[in-house]
């Protein structure tokens, strides 16, 4: 069903689309909710053929986040999955931990101060071209907790009224990793300087060709060429926007789980509701291109 803009009707700004230009046919997908997030079942993501993995890759640009469980993968089958998507890249904050410099472990105890990812964020996106994709595999969870949520900035964008649309349209915002990495880790050193990038709040997805809000509360610091009133304003109702439930999904871990996201329509946040409890996994991100 196609709802015109500004045609009159009940229920909320966002309208799920729910038909897709082309059936899947090597897979069996599920939508997690109308908006965003699907789960794939019955494969093993380091034995797929050519085709599947082409699906794999479609209905992440179409569904923002894919979830796959009960994954036995080794950590070099992981990061040989990420390869199939593209070069991978090294956290610029991170120590190796793992011998291999393209994981980033993901990890809260009893001992920790913080948790990974406790702000809406699109990974990384201080960097002038972001990550196309992440893949977190998670090994340990707690009893109960320690879920993610992810939302669907294609869902937000669509929402937004069509003057909105056209007022943030051609606009750009500063992206910056300075106030979020330095001092993050305890036993790692600080650098120099930190990723800082200029992208434009709407962008266009290379993939699906659908527009989306690229903004988010972790690294966006200002609206560029706005007075700082006016910026933050618009900063701040747009964060609230996109936090909206109707373009969430939240999902909960188990060992063995997978969630890949595509940090081109999709931020996420991490639920750290666990403590004292132990939640342990590693990631593999994706390098991307540069926003347009």
């Amino acid at each position: 069903m196609v709802i015109e803009a500004g045609s009159k009707r009940g229920g909320p700004r966002s309208v799920a689309q729910w038909e897709s230009d082309h059936e899947y046919r090597y897979i069996s997908l599920r939508r997690a909710t109308p908006n965003v997030g699907a789960f794939i079942d019955d494969i093993d993501v380091s034995r797929l053929d050519e085709p599947t993995f082409n699906e794999v890759r479609r209905a992440l640009a179409e569904h923002c986040v894919l979830f796959f469980r009960n994954q036995d993968i080794s950590t070099e089958d992981h990061i040989a999955f990420g390869r199939r998507f593209g070069d991978l890249d090294v956290h610029p904050a991170a120590a190796n931990a793992t011998g291999h410099p393209e994981i980033l472990v993901i990890a809260a105890d009893e001992h920790s101060s913080r948790a990974n990812g406790e702000a809406w964020h699109s990974d990384v996106s201080c960097q002038t071209e972001p990550p196309m994709a992440s893949i977190l595999h998670m090994h340990e969870t707690p009893p109960s907790g320690g879920d993610t949520m992810f939302s669907s900035m294609y869902a937000a964008y669509e929402a937004l009224s069509p003057r909105m649309q056209s007022y943030l349209e051609g606009l750009t915002a500063l992206h910056d990793g300075e106030h979020v990495y330095r001092g993050l880790y305890d036993n790692v050193a600080d650098k120099p300087k930190y990723p800082r990038a200029e992208h434009p709040i709407v962008r266009t997805h290379p993939e699906s060709g659908r527009k989306c809000l690229f903004v988010n509360r972790s690294f966006t610091t200002k609206i560029v060429g706005l007075p700082i009133d006016e910026g933050n304003a618009i900063l701040q109702y747009l964060y609230a926007h996109m936090e909206h439930p109707n373009f969430q999904v939240r999902f909960n871990w188990e060992p063995r789980s997978i969630a890949m996201w595509d940090n081109r329509c999709a931020q996420h946040r991490a639920i750290w509701d666990y403590w004292p409890h132990r939640r342990y996994g590693h990631r593999v991100t994706v390098k991307g291109d540069r926003p347009f």
